[in-house]
Order: structure tokens, then C-alpha cells, then sequence
């Protein structure tokens, strides 16, 4: 068969897709087999999923319809077109998760004494305690506004619940409209005191908005409520700002987000379905929205709040608590242990003594982040033998040990430089702040490369020993962030080689000084290095495919959307590499396309862990390459980002890693596997195979390993685990 050239039908639309993984997370929430709890988890998830696209994605393809641009995607579809596709893939599942809202979760919770009660599902007792709630807590909060000649509309800040009150004037007889905001500082769902329940001792919660309209009398005096209807608002959240004119870029940034909050625009509008159309004309004039941005939704507003109904303490309707083990590397190495006198004084090692002996390969959140990342830079900050620390700092949670351990380390004299990148989005605000808390307690802090995002995630420490300097280094797939750490799958090396030592130092300088390094020993770096590195690696194994050498490219990621990556893999393909993808979200190339894309496979993990390591394995004629990273197969992450992956060179963690490959690629309980139309289908199971599910394999892999000085570094010991698991 003659190979099929590149046209628009040989990519997947990026948003189709990203709607494609959203569908399949919400899939995990209609699935019967999910506990309880956990179907509450996901669809939350669904929800603040889908809020972030219509801020950032939704909110782009507005911008370019307004601008006249006619630039076509991948695919061949304008902006106006994505906008229409994307409302029609969206309206189906929007449907799908109120149908299992309405008529599953609620119905099977409150067969578990769990119960979500509509104000009119109330008894007496609950109503007369729900009334005391609304005028000693919630009254003095709410702020109702007027809409009238006098009273402009209102701004309805983004991502705000509202209600819309018609009301009468019992003296005029004129009516008139009024918005009430639904307050954020107070919980969603509001738990009702158990002895009120008729049911016995049960959890009983109430929508916090359903309280307000039922007590909206006492807000407006002396007039009648009509009607009240729910709605709630998505803005325009993209920063805008020039970077390359701002004297100071933190003050660029905070300016950039008061205009967010203030002026973003309306790129959706959601209303309660029996809105009456008087209502809704009024908010899409007050608020300037289109027809095509504004959704009815038949049942609550905003059900990324679910999360709250998962604090209900019943551990039988939520997947089995893990809790990470201690890598056993640095078992010996854990100061609290030695502090609490668990561990003897002449059994201890340091952090530094494990990874002079070799190279240590983590897997979060399997393995504890604080038992390994935070215990490494902890100790570099107290050890009186360290000089330097130097860290990339993306995404950090609301209490940081990490940013302790920087701010003693400044006050023990130590040199540290943290790079806090300001346009982490959606964490802008909260690293503008760290940034300042670093700077006040002597840190020296750096915003990044000019025009790039710094995404990398590396730590490097230096320490004065007998032999000299030394370098110690660790490089993540993820984030410095503890609470992330556990439910994110993402992988750490530490190491203290020392081309990869040098590669970092002079990538810091990169980041500090004017230096535009343009090589690196072993690290691939970008914007510098890596496109031309990994289209390279792809090529090489084309080569080897038509030299009878057998290609063979596996690699784990986020996203797949940049245009040569895919088109340098289906020239793979059709050259006979075997091409085995591990893909979770957005992915724009078409897997299994006669004459296209044959021998290359597409699936996509989703599970109680949401996966986010990179790994790039290339068989290279029987010695393979592997890197793990920060980065994706995305054209943001090549060209715009200052990104950076390093080889994995120990002979046992490259094994461990493509030990890892095979296990999601075998997955046949959370894997979707892609169709040739784009679609995905869950793996396909025969009657009479096992069950492998490679997250929760993972967990009883690393439980196993518990108490070894040395768990299973092999493929085989990890595959043949896999082979013996029954269903799940």
C-alpha cells in the first residue's frame, strides 16, 4: 500500500481532542465500577477541567474570530468552526453528567447515608436550622444589587455563582431585577447537624445557593420575589502582557491579573434550564454574551464543588488509601528518622553518600516526595559542606518545606538562587508571592528566560568534599509541590555525574546572566536542543528500520500536538518503526491508519493518579536511549518553554523504565486505546485473560517491595507481576 502523505485529514483536531480526555475523564465518574466517592472526585474534575479550556482555549478561538484571523488548524477548521464543534462535542457530555448527578450519585449516596437534599426535601427541623444558618452567617455577607437606569449591570466576576431575583414593588406594583452573589468564603455544600436527619444518623447537605433564594425575602424588604434563577459566568483568564517592554516583570504580571479579574470577557454563560427568556436576555446584554456562548444546564451550576462531598468519612466508597514508601536508596538517609532515634547514629548515611555510590531513580507519588526530594534539599540546606543550591520553581503548594529549606539555607550563608516562574498559569498570584517571602529572607530569585515560561524542573546543589567540588543534582517530570506529589505519577533522578553537573551549572547561568548556551553535554534543553535532538533520535530509528534493524520509539506523555514530531513519526512508521505511545491527554496524530500510521499505537491511561511523567525510550539498534523530563511532544514545549530531559544511563533504571513502559502499554483496565477515526475505545479484554491494571499494579509492586534493600530493578521481576494479577 502507497503511504499517505501529510494533509489536514491525517491530524486530529487539538480541542476534539483535549474534549476527547475530558470525556474520558468523566467516563471514570459514569462508571459503576468507580467507588462512590471517587465518581464525585471525577466528575468535579470533568468540571474544573472544563472551566480552565473555556478560560484559555475557548477564550483564544474568540479572540482570533474577533481579529479576523483565518488562519486554519491542523485539521483544516477555522476558529469559527472550532467554536461550533467544540459546543456540539460538549452539549452530550454536559448532559451525561447532570443524567448521573440527578439520577445516580445522589440516589446511590443517600443509600449510604450521604444525603444531598433539595431545599424542599427538607423537614421542618432542618428548614428552621437552614433559616438560623442564612441569618447569622450568610446574611451580612451577601450584597444584593440593584439593575436599573440608576444601577448599571453589574461585573459578575468569573467563575462567580449568581442568582438572578425578579421582584415586585409592593407600593408601585413596578418589577425589577436584582443580582445576588453566591459567596465563595463560605462552603457549597452546607452540612446540616446529623440529629436533625429523620433517617438516623446520616450526613445531610443543602446547596448553599438554595438557601439564599429560599430566604431571599429578607434581602429585599417591603417588595415580593417573583422568581430567582441560578447562573454563572466564565471569563477570558489568559494573561497579556509585553514582556519584552517591562522594566519589572512581577509588576507586569500582578498589573496583568487586576485587568484579568477586571476585564476578561465573557466566554460563557450558564444558566438553570427553566430560565425564562426574558431573564436570559437581560444577562446576555448586561454582559455582552453571543447565543452560541451560553449553555442551559438542567441541574446545578458548577459541579467542580463535588469535590466537598468528598470529605464524607466513609473509607468504603473511595479507592484504598496509599501512602508512599521510603525509597529504599535512601532508607538509611532520613534525618527524622535518626532524630527520633529509629534510626541508629552509625547507620546513617547522608542523601549525599547514596548518590555518590549511583544514580537513584523515584517514582511519585509510589515514592515518598518527602522522604526523597524534600530530604535531599533539607539536607543540602543544613549540611555545613554545601556552597550553592539552585532550583526551578513552577508550581509550589500554599505551605512549602522546600521554601523553608531555601530560606535556612540563605541564613546558614549558603549561595541560593531559586527561579520562580511568575507565569505559571493560573499560579501567578501565588508565586508572585513566594517570590517575595524569597527575596525578603536573601534568596536570590530570578523570574526566568526573557520571552520563554520556564517549565523545567531541576535542583542543583554544590558541596565543597575531600575530592574537591562536587555536583549534585535532581531532574523531575514534575513539580516541586508535596501536595501534588501525592496523586501526580511523576518520575526524579538524582544524580551527581559530572557532564550532566556541568550541563546544569551552565544551564542556570543561562537562566541568570545574558549566555545563550548552545550546547549541552548530555542534557537536551529547550528552545536549544531538544526539537533537533528527539527529531533526530526518531529519524535514527528509521534508519534502523530500513536497515533491517529493527526500529522501535515508546514514549509517555501528556500531549502530542507538534506537526514534525507526528509527521517525523509517521514517516517512521511507514518505514516499519514499531511506535508505542502512552498519551493521556490531547493528542493530534492518528494512530493505525493504513498507509499512514500502521505500526504506531495509541492509549491513554486514566486512573485514581493523574499521570504526568515523561519518558522517551529509542530501541537504537539494541542499545536504547531514555530520557525523562519536563517536557511534552507540544510546540509550546519545544520552541516556547525552556524545557529540559535527562538520559537515565544506569543499566538497572533504564531497565525499571522500560519495565514501566511495558506495564501501561499491557494495562487492560484503565488504558482507552486509540481508533482510526480518532476515537478511543477502553483496551479490549478477552473472557479469559487477567485483569492488569498498571496503576494499582504499581501500588502492590511498591507495598511488595516494602522491607527490601533492593525492590525490583528488572522488567522481568515487574512484567512477570503484571502476568500473575487477576481482574481488578
Amino acid at each position: 500500500m502507497a503511504a499517505v502523505g501529510p494533509s489536514p485529514s491525517t491530524f486530529i483536531n487539538r480541542e476534539r481532542s483535549w474534549i476527547q480526555f475530558n470525556q474520558r475523564v468523566l467516563a471514570q465518574a459514569l462508571n459503576p465500577q468507580t467507588p462512590l466517592l471517587e465518581q464525585a472526585k471525577f466528575s468535579a474534575i470533568f468540571s474544573n477541567n472544563l472551566d480552565e479550556f473555556f478560560m484559555v482555549r475557548v477564550a483564544s478561538l474568540k479572540s482570533q474570530v474577533e481579529a479576523g484571523v483565518d488562519q486554519l488548524s491542523l485539521d483544516g477548521r477555522s476558529p469559527l468552526q472550532q467554536l461550533l464543534d467544540i459546543r456540539e462535542q460538549l452539549t452530550p457530555l454536559l448532559q451525561q453528567q447532570q443524567h448521573h448527578y440527578k439520577h445516580y450519585l445522589v440516589p446511590t449516596l443517600r443509600d449510604h447515608t450521604v444525603e444531598v437534599l433539595k431545599y424542599t426535601e427538607l423537614n421542618d427541623r432542618q428548614r428552621h436550622w437552614t433559616t438560623h444558618y442564612f441569618q447569622s452567617l450568610v446574611f451580612a455577607v451577601l450584597t444584593p444589587l440593584a439593575v436599573d437606569s440608576a444601577h448599571p449591570f453589574p461585573f459578575i466576576s468569573n467563575l462567580s455563582l449568581n442568582i438572578a431575583v425578579l421582584i415586585k414593588d409592593s407600593e408601585t406594583g413596578s418589577h425589577q431585577f436584582a443580582r445576588v452573589k453566591v459567596p465563595r468564603s463560605l462552603p457549597r455544600f452546607v452540612d446540616i447537624p446529623v440529629e436533625l436527619s429523620e433517617l438516623g444518623p446520616v450526613r445531610s447537605v443543602v446547596l448553599l445557593e438554595e438557601i439564599i433564594a429560599n430566604n431571599l425575602d429578607m434581602l429585599f424588604p417591603g417588595t415580593m420575589v417573583t422568581d430567582h434563577y441560578f447562573f454563572r459566568v466564565t471569563r477570558d483568564a489568559d494573561l497579556e502582557y509585553l514582556e519584552l517592554e517591562a522594566d519589572d516583570l512581577l509588576q507586569a504580571i500582578e498589573a496583568s491579573l487586576r485587568k484579568r479579574r477586571l476585564e476578561g470577557r465573557v466566554v460563557r454563560l450558564e444558566v438553570d434550564e427553566h430560565m425564562s427568556p426574558g431573564v436570559v436576555d437581560q444577562l446576555m446584554e448586561g454582559m455582552d454574551v453571543e447565543e452560541e456562548d451560553l449553555y442551559r444546564i438542567r441541574g446545578p451550576l458548577g459541579l467542580d464543588d463535588l469535590f466537598h462531598l468528598t470529605t464524607t468519612h466513609q473509607p468504603q466508597l473511595r479507592y484504598p488509601p496509599h501512602r508512599g514508601r521510603l525509597p529504599p536508596p535512601f532508607r538509611r538517609a532520613q534525618k527524622s528518622l535518626l532524630a527520633d532515634g529509629s534510626l541508629p547514629q552509625e547507620e546513617f548515611e547522608s542523601v549525599f553518600d547514596v548518590i555518590r555510590r549511583g544514580d537513584v531513580l523515584v517514582y511519585h507519588p509510589y515514592d515518598l516526595f518527602a522522604g526523597s526530594v524534600e530530604e535531599f534539599i533539607n539536607q543540602a540546606a543544613d549540611d555545613p559542606d554545601v556552597l550553592a543550591i539552585k532550583l526551578t520553581l513552577y508550581r509550589l503548594s500554599k505551605e512549602s518545606a522546600i521554601v523553608d529549606a531555601l530560606e535556612r539555607a540563605s541564613e546558614h550563608g549558603k549561595q541560593v538562587l531559586a527561579l520562580v516562574e511568575l507565569k505559571a498559569r493560573f499560579d501567578e498570584d501565588n508565586n508572585i508571592q513566594w517570590a517575595r517571602q524569597l527575596e525578603r529572607s536573601g534568596v536570590h530569585v530570578v523570574y526566568g528566560v526573557l520571552g520563554y515560561k520556564t517549565h523545567t524542573k531541576v535542583t542543583l546543589v554544590v558541596r565543597k568534599e575531600r575530592q574537591g567540588v562536587r555536583i549534585y543534582a535532581h531532574i523531575g517530570t514534575g513539580n516541586y509541590n508535596v501536595k501534588t506529589s501525592r496523586f501526580y505519577t511523576d518520575l526524579g533522578l538524582f544524580t551527581c555525574r559530572p557532564m550532566i553537573g556541568r550541563d546544569l551549572v551552565e544551564l542556570f547561568n543561562y537562566f541568570t546572566g545574558y549566555g545563550k548556551q548552545q550546547r549541552f553535554r548530555k542534557l537536551l534543553v529547550a528552545p536549544v536542543t531538544l526539537r533537533d535532538r528527539m527529531e533526530a533520535m526518531i529519524k535514527r530509528e528509521t534508519k534502523h528500520a530500513k536497515a533491517q534493524r529493527g526500529g522501535h520509539i515508546r514514549a509517555k506523555m501528556n500531549s502530542l500536538v507538534d506537526p514534525s514530531i507526528i509527521q517525523a513519526l509517521y514517516e517512521a512508521s511507514q518505514a516499519g518503526v514499531r511506535v508505542e505511545l502512552v498519551v493521556r491527554g490531547m493528542c493530534s496524530l492518528r494512530a493505525g491508519v493504513p498507509g499512514l500510521s500502521d505500526n504506531i499505537r495509541v492509549v491513554s491511561i486514566i486512573g485514581p493518579f493523574l499521570e504526568h511523567s515523561r519518558i522517551f525510550w529509542f530501541g537504537n539498534g539494541g542499545t536504547p536511549e531514555v530520557y525523562i523530563g519536563s517536557a511534552d511532544w507540544m510546540t509550546r514545549n519545544l520552541d516556547r518553554r525552556v524545557e529540559c530531559l535527562t538520559p537515565v544511563e544506569d543499566p538497572l533504571l533504564r531497565q525499571r523504565l522500560e519495565a514501566l513502559l511495558s506495564l501501561y502499554l499491557q494495562d487492560n483496565c484503565g488504558a482507552w486505546e486509540m481508533e482510526t477515526d480518532g476515537s478511543y475505545r477502553l483496551v479490549p479484554r478477552r473472557r479469559d485473560e487477567a485483569g492488569r491494571n498498571a496503576q494499582l499494579i504499581l501500588i502492590r509492586h511498591w507495598q511488595a517491595a516494602q522491607g527490601k534493600a533492593n525492590p525490583s530493578d528488572t522488567s522481568d521481576t515487574m512484567v512477570s507481576e503484571t502476568d500473575r494479577q487477576g481482574d481488578n
